[in-house]
């Protein structure tokens, strides 16, 4: 069974277990590293402000009862919310439970009288493009977040949030 759970600011323990296992899993596939968010990172009052973003959803994905996925929605101006954090725990994955939470996104962005949902994706990572490509999101042509490597960025992606 696949449920989708809320968070608030109390929550913050649950987000810190998935963030932490997201970087740790997939490091290639987020901006921010796992060693930014352990040791003087990893503190009670940053996760809480992570998870205070003004007009935020944040979503946890939990599949026959476990947490197995995480995703974030954050306004990005009046007309458009940006889709951040998503992760599926690789024993999650192929059941759904990623296009479940980018569907959830979809619907809060629509709420909130968002035309556009946004997205961004590090160039190598060819499997999260493609459930996005699923997902109806195309490349935007916009250039995105510089990577470390100062010649490339993030591909940034989008669909069109249509009523309904």
């Amino acid at each position: 069974m696949l449920e989708l759970r809320t968070l608030g600011s109390d929550d913050w323990p649950l987000w810190r277990e998935l963030r932490l296992a997201a970087l740790a899993e997939a490091p290639h596939a987020f901006g921010s590293t796992l060693d930014g968010w352990r040791g003087s990172g990893d503190r009670e009052e940053r996760w809480r402000a992570r998870l205070s973003i003004p007009g935020a959803h944040r979503l946890v994905a939990f599949l026959d009862g476990l947490p197995a996925g995480m995703a974030s929605g954050v306004p990005d101006g009046p007309e458009r919310v940006e889709l951040i954090s998503m992760w599926v725990d690789p024993t999650a994955r192929g059941q759904g439970v990623d296009d479940r939470l980018i569907r959830a996104a979809e619907r809060w962005g629509r709420t909130r009288g968002a035309r556009r949902l946004r997205l961004s994706v590090m160039p190598d990572n060819d499997e999260a493009a493609a459930l996005y490509e699923r997902n109806g999101f195309a490349d935007t042509g916009e250039s995105g977040k510089p990577l470390a490597d100062g010649v490339r960025g993030e591909r940034v992606m989008a669909k069109s949030l249509t009523p309904g």
